[in-house]
């Protein structure tokens, strides 16, 4: 849920809307023949949301985590015994008959369950714990069309979902893990002001939840443990745990001083007795491992949504589709534009050439208006000097380089991502 502040909007701030620069830069479209909330991903929208699959992917790789892939669609039995249908059950989808009618599947609301299977398929040891399953998993809700809007609620969205199972020995540090997960991603993406709260039971509702006593008073005093241990300022909120387990929710300030509810951390003794999974103690017996909820974007589509807006578009140099064009002024200096090209291309830019029969002015326009960060202009002194002059987006014309010195200024740029990965 968008927990916004009370801000005061001009003009130039709805240009920042989504949808509105979605459509520009052909990222995203809607269609009525397809449904109501069912974004469409166009090309260089895939891009930008690759990349950002493929940033998490290195992050999580290098924390021992494994990726996994679960069916978009799961048994109706499958969310009874998970307790989502009891909770849920008005927002998911309407079941999906087989030819068998005894047979009801549901499209794939969470993927929590479908994980808690993967864990259920073999036997596991101490020696073997933690496990750490992620995913990209889609998920379909049915939300009321009065909710819907652009990519911030939509009724099917992808999850950067990961599911923990560890030991209660380890889950304090793998909590501590977690959180600096997810404040490094905000830290990456340019989000440096956020917020974290506790989410714990409502008090007067207990009903509402599912497990134990016992189970729901370790898991909020681990939660604010591993707050107080990491010295992390939080408030509390009672009423907004999951209904599982508390959590800890982390709140990132847009540069419209928006905030935004985007990763999650939620603890649970409650689905592991659910779906009886175990892992074999020191002295062989039976235990009963922890579980951790975890989505440091939240979704893929809310995460795009608030990044657009947070930058009005100008998105940092490795996230952006199109990281180059390429300008000749004329037909005459397509060859040397094409050898740059391939050049660049080697070194994984992202570049294109825009040859089309048009004055050098209109490109450049053209090229602003896409939001392109690097234009290269390419006439008679650049060829014959073998040159480039390099425009960057919203800045203008930033000098004649080599073509040598001016790929590895826009690769340094490209790389202060990359390097931060390495550190991690």
């Amino acid at each position: 849920m968008n927990k916004n502040k009370s801000v005061s909007f001009s003009k130039k701030d709805f240009n920042r809307d989504h949808r509105k620069i979605g459509k520009k830069l052909k990222f995203f479209v809607f269609s009525d023949r397809v449904g109501t909330g069912l974004p469409l991903w166009l090309p260089r929208g895939t891009i930008f949301r690759k990349n950002l699959e493929n940033f998490l992917t290195d992050v999580q790789e290098k924390s021992g985590y494994e990726m996994v892939i679960t069916p978009h669609i799961g048994h109706k039995k499958l969310y009874v015994r998970s307790g989502h249908w009891d909770k849920y059950g008005k927002n998911h989808f309407n079941p999906i008959y087989t030819p068998r009618k005894e047979e009801e599947f549901l499209l794939k609301p969470m993927n929590c369950p479908h994980h808690c299977e993967i864990y259920r398929s073999q036997e596991w040891s101490y020696r073997d714990l933690p496990k750490r399953f992620a995913e990209f998993g889609t998920v379909y809700r049915y939300e009321q069309s009065g909710e819907l809007h652009g990519l911030t609620r939509v009724r099917c969205f992808t999850q950067d979902d990961a599911h923990i199972f560890c030991t209660y020995d380890q889950l304090l540090e793998e909590l501590k893990k977690v959180i600096n997960l997810v404040f490094y991603v905000f830290r990456t993406l340019g989000f440096l002001t956020y917020t974290v709260r506790i989410s714990l039971r409502d008090p007067k509702k207990i009903d509402d939840y599912i497990g134990s006593k016992t189970n729901w008073e370790k898991a909020e005093r681990d939660i604010l443990k591993v707050v107080q241990e990491e010295k992390i300022e939080a408030s509390i909120n009672y009423g907004d745990a999951a209904f599982y387990g508390p959590k800890l929710d982390f709140l990132i300030q847009d540069s419209l001083g928006r905030n935004w509810q985007l990763g999650t951390i939620q603890v649970d003794y409650n689905l592991p007795e659910r779906f009886n999974l175990y892992y074999k103690g020191k002295n062989n017996e039976k235990c009963r491992p922890v579980m951790i909820h975890r989505a440091p974007f939240g979704s893929l589509e809310r995460i795009i949504a608030i990044m657009i807006e947070h930058t009005e578009g100008n998105l940092p140099l490795w996230l952006v589709p199109n990281q180059v064009v390429i300008l000749p002024i004329s037909d005459k200096y397509v060859v040397y534009a094409k050898k740059i090209l391939n050049l660049m291309s080697s070194y994984n830019i992202r570049v294109f050439l825009d040859n089309r029969n048009e004055k050098i002015n209109k490109k450049i326009r053209d090229s602003e208006e896409k939001k392109i960060p690097y234009m290269i202009i390419l006439g008679n002194k650049e060829e014959k000097n073998e040159m480039m002059s390099l425009r960057r987006h919203g800045v203008g014309d930033i000098g004649i380089f080599s073509i040598s010195n001016g790929i590895e200024s826009i690769l340094n740029e490209i790389n202060l991502k990359t390097k931060t990965i390495k550190l991690l």
